[in-house]
């Protein structure tokens, strides 16, 4: 199973996780069968590039995102894909997967500061 966290930077398991799951530097993928991690650039035309983030994570073949929250289009462009949505994640990346397997992280609901932003320019 392939876990997700946005994180800020490109350390890894020890990053922390990223406050805006659009506009995060990087994406930490997590293969809980290989216990290893690689970290994706995000290449989403949030930060210049095209396509949304969760298209890019959908085509990584990502199970499952662990964000700190995330706005309700992205949240229903993962879920109509299958992919599991978890909020709440703080701290580094691997602590954020340690909360994931301890079930200390919520649902996903679209982050309340998202509800009524358009993400779209």
């Amino acid at each position: 199973m392939k876990v997700c966290v946005p994180s800020a930077g490109p350390g890894g398991l020890d990053d922390r996780v990223g406050e805006h799951f659009g506009r995060v530097p990087t994406f930490t993928v997590f293969d809980t069968e290989t216990e290893t991690a690689e970290v994706l650039a995000n290449t989403s035309e949030h930060m210049g590039g095209s396509g949304m983030p969760g298209e890019h994570l959908i085509q990584a073949g990502v199970d499952v995102v662990l964000c700190s929250g995330m706005g309700g289009r992205a949240l229903a462009m993962l879920d109509e894909h299958g992919v599991e949505v978890c909020t709440g994640a703080s701290g580094t990346v691997r602590e954020a997967i340690e909360a994931w397997k301890g079930g200390r992280l919520g649902r996903g609901d679209a982050c309340n500061r998202h509800l009524f932003h358009d993400h779209g320019h």
